[in-house]
């Protein structure tokens, strides 16, 4: 699976994160001519080498051509965004982070999300950078995300309603949840729509997961603070396995986690459109998604779509619930799960290698599955059934762990 880490040692805005991904090689003129599919007028983008404390990115410039800018509300960037000849995942992954703006900026002034008023989120800059991530992210195959905790910054910061403390409202209530931390560094070092566009991307925050690295980027901000350097790290590459060695951790117990099923009673979507929005919502971000059978009023044979999901992404998938289905209401409750712990090993068969995923309870194995790709190739190479291979690679999976907790 191809993978992209967000490395926020010095935070992230919606330009870092744009200079970062040009930095990677997603080339300025296919941003350019992307980005004129939005009827969105006044400004050029430039992108140029900088250096920021020794290292070297790249900054991207949004330049407006006119001094006074629109003042819009969500509504108004919808329009602008579907109207669009873009892609359909590129919309929707834009429209999700400026949601993701707006619910915030309505938390902080107490009032509906229609009635917000987007100052510096509705400027042609902000939209550029948004829709302009979200073209690079597609121009990079749609890698799965994963983000370190967010060094915010610390101090005061003057915006449109005033001066307020770092991390600005918005951008704190876009990071509930989300782990972050603050040095001696003064300074807004993550922005609203930074914030925004790592929550919004990001399936996972934590460390740099397991790669194998193919790329990486440095996307400059506008400052050159002699104390470190002003970029956001991107890093690109494939997630790797290693094969079981050594002797394996032996007394692992399930992991209990507190997760939120969404749900919605459907009677009245046709099965094309159920399918795209079971997509959708997996591309949001949900662990799981499923369909079941069901008998709704009058007798009319209906279907429950239900979703499984992390407390922190029920507001971006109650918009995804509504965007992409008929429904008029999502309903949502606590559980929570039992999780096996789990190893990916790699065996090596006769005509091949074969990922596997093993279950652990207690160090026993209670579970092995091969991953299908590896096997269907495997399979064809060799000119065998596929589940032969499946089946081969099961055994191995076993015998290999248990070997090796045996030594």
């Amino acid at each position: 699976m191809r993978g992209l880490y967000l490395d926020c040692f010095s935070g992230i805005s919606g330009d870092m994160l744009l200079g970062a991904l040009v930095d990677l090689g997603v080339e300025p003129a296919h941003l350019r001519s992307q980005l004129k599919k939005l009827r969105v007028s006044g400004y050029t983008l430039s992108a140029a080498r900088v250096n920021r404390s020794g290292l070297a990115g790249t900054k991207v410039d949004v330049a407006l051509t006119a001094a006074r800018q629109p003042e819009r509300r969500l509504k108004d960037i919808a329009r602008i965004v579907q109207a669009s000849r873009l892609s359909s995942e590129v919309r929707r992954r834009a429209m999700s982070a400026f949601e993701t703006l707006v619910e915030a900026e309505a938390r902080v002034h107490r009032v509906s999300r229609d009635k917000v008023h987007l100052h510096e989120v509705g400027a042609v800059d902000a939209i550029v950078d948004i829709v302009g991530a979200m073209i690079g992210l597609e121009r990079l195959g749609w890698p799965r995300v994963v983000c370190s905790p967010l060094h915010v910054g610390r101090g005061m910061v003057t915006m449109e309603h005033g001066t307020f403390p770092v991390p600005g409202p918005a951008t704190a209530e876009i990071l509930k949840g989300k782990p972050c931390y603050a040095t001696h560094v003064e300074g807004e070092l993550v922005t609203p729509t930074g914030a925004a566009l790592a929550a919004t991307l990001a399936a996972d925050f934590g460390p740099l997961p397991p790669m194998r690295v193919r790329a990486i980027g440095y996307g400059a901000g506008t400052r050159d603070p002699p104390d470190r350097p002003n970029v956001v790290r991107v890093v690109l590459g494939s997630q790797t396995v290693a094969k079981a060695a050594g002797r394996p951790s032996v007394g692992e117990d399930p992991a209990v986690r507190d997760l939120v099923v969404m749900e919605a009673n459907l009677d009245d979507l046709t099965p094309e459109l159920v399918a795209d929005a079971v997509q959708a919502l997996l591309s949001a971000g949900s662990l799981d998604v499923w369909t079941t059978p069901t008998q709704m009023k009058k007798g009319r044979p209906g279907i429950l779509l239900s979703v499984l999901c992390e407390p922190d992404a029920q507001d971006r998938l109650r918009s995804v619930f509504f965007e992409t289905t008929s429904t008029f209401g999502v309903r949502s409750y606590r559980v929570e799960r039992a999780e096996l712990a789990r190893r990916t090993v790699s065996v090596d068969l006769p005509d091949g290698s074969v990922r596997v995923k093993v279950g652990l309870l207690g160090g026993r194995v209670v579970s092995a599955t091969p991953e299908h790709d590896d096997v269907a190739a495997v399979a064809a190479r060799a000119g065998r059934p596929v589940r032969h291979v499946y089946e081969e690679a099961t055994a191995a999976a076993r015998t290999a762990w248990l070997a090796a907790t045996e030594r």
